[in-house]
């Protein structure tokens, strides 16, 4: 495997990959009791329409986070119960580009890993626990539908985004799911479980060649190429809608602002766009950001704000929310600040605080075993190494910074998603 060293985070990294494509990343920590091991696939929630080399496939809505479920149940009964009697601490999670599995633990690494590796590369459905299962991801859905803090983001991005799949809910509904059948989960699962659209990420104080050895003796599959993917006809620059309003039981208004950014690129310029997003973000409103003082101090917002920047597949956006009795008065306070930095800039005393804080939280985030090894699984899947993040953010200039609020954060781009209290509600 290749060793690569990162001086100014202390951190060795090794990389190989075997004959059939899949790639294995090991961040090598010695002297810690604990491993980690997260195994990926480039599959989400969006990507419901593709064509793996025998024509574009249209699936329901909610298969990726199906097969996720599934995936656990081998013919020999549940592999998270069987990692957990052997020492580990299993779970998976499905996001919009991604799907991923993955344990700790401070024993019994290798029999799990092959467990882990074993039981996500060879899947195992029957009609019946298919049927099964949409009963019980279908309980899952409608309790989701009541959380209002979901609801109003997916509404957000109903009003940013007029065809791309992210305004659709990873889980789908109760009716895509139902239309989900084994010879569906087999076609996906034979398309993106592929070892050439996978890698594996492990952290901890292990054997690289070991773990890449282990692989190779599991991971058997040759498979294809990645699919290609299809995330709805051409969007514009400009929101959808600019607002959104509806009821539910909610005790306060719920709100989401939103700013329509430019589809992402893979390689290098996507993590300097990440950093440079998630700076106009804790600019704009961090903890520490005047606008955010100012509507605190009026009241209108509360420590359940927050703001960020997000990027998937084919999409990217600048989002900030919570609770307001007023959130079309948030809504122009944010657009008449985003005015302002644009234009004027900002205080070169603050932003260099500003940039210092955002450094030192993503190297504290290295400290996080789960966090690192799922950035260097994304960091793989767009084609950029994260770990560079150190000469990435000394080269980002407050004109830099500046250009982005002038050119993106705009009336144009933005919208407002609220979910208001019924009448007569609590």
């Amino acid at each position: 495997m290749r060793e690569t060293r990162y001086e100014k985070l202390g951190m060795d990294i090794f990389q190989g990959s075997l004959d059939n494509g899949l790639r294995v990343i090991v961040d090598k920590r010695p002297g810690y009791g604990k491993q980690f091991a997260f195994f990926a696939t480039r599959y989400g929630g969006l990507d419901t329409r593709f064509d793996a080399g025998e024509g574009w496939w249209d699936t329901p809505a909610g298969v990726a986070h199906f097969l996720e479920h599934k995936l656990f149940d081998t013919k020999d009964g549940n592999a998270l119960q069987l990692m957990a009697a052997n020492g580990a601490d299993p779970n998976a999670f499905t996001a919009f580009g991604i799907t991923g599995y993955f344990f700790q633990c401070t024993q019994g690494f290798e029999e799990n890993l092959r467990t882990l590796l074993g039981f996500v590369t060879e899947p195992w459905f029957t009609p019946e626990s298919v049927a099964k299962e949409q009963g019980i991801i279908g309980q899952e859905i409608a309790m989701g539908d009541d959380e209002a803090e979901t609801e109003v983001f997916y509404d957000l991005l109903g009003c940013l985004y007029a065809h791309h799949p992210v305004r659709t809910h990873i889980a789908g509904t109760q009716e895509s799911i139902s239309h989900i059948t084994d010879q569906t989960l087999y076609a996906c699962h034979r398309a993106f479980y592929t070892p050439a659209n996978m890698v594996l990420t492990v952290v901890g104080d292990v054997d690289p060649q070991g773990v890449l050895e282990i692989a190779r003796q599991v991971v058997t599959g040759q498979g294809g190429p990645a699919p290609r993917r299809d995330y709805g006809g051409e969007e514009g620059s400009d929101a959808v809608r600019h607002e959104t309003s509806r009821s539910m039981e909610v005790s306060t208004p719920l709100f989401q602002v939103g700013f329509k950014l430019p589809v992402p690129q893979d390689g290098a310029q996507r993590l300097r766009d990440q950093l440079v997003g998630a700076l106009a973000a804790d600019l704009l409103a961090g903890d520490a950001s005047p606008l955010y003082n100012r509507l605190y101090g009026q009241g209108l917002v509360n420590r359940a704000f927050s703001c960020g920047y997000e990027d998937y597949p084919g999409c990217a956006f600048l989002a900030l929310g919570g609770e307001s009795r007023d959130p079309a008065a948030v809504r122009d306070a944010v657009l008449d600040q985003c005015r302002r930095l644009g234009s004027e800039g900002f205080d070169p005393a603050w932003f260099e605080r500003c940039k210092k804080a955002a450094y030192g939280g993503m190297v504290s985030q290295l400290n996080s075993f789960e966090n690192t090894a799922v950035e260097l699984a994304q960091g793989y899947f767009d084609g950029m190494d994260y770990l560079t993040f150190p000469e990435v953010f000394r080269t980002i200039r407050p004109q830099e910074v500046q250009e982005f609020f002038a050119r993106c954060l705009t009336p144009e781009r933005c919208a407002l998603a609220v979910i208001t209290p019924k009448e007569g509600g609590r």
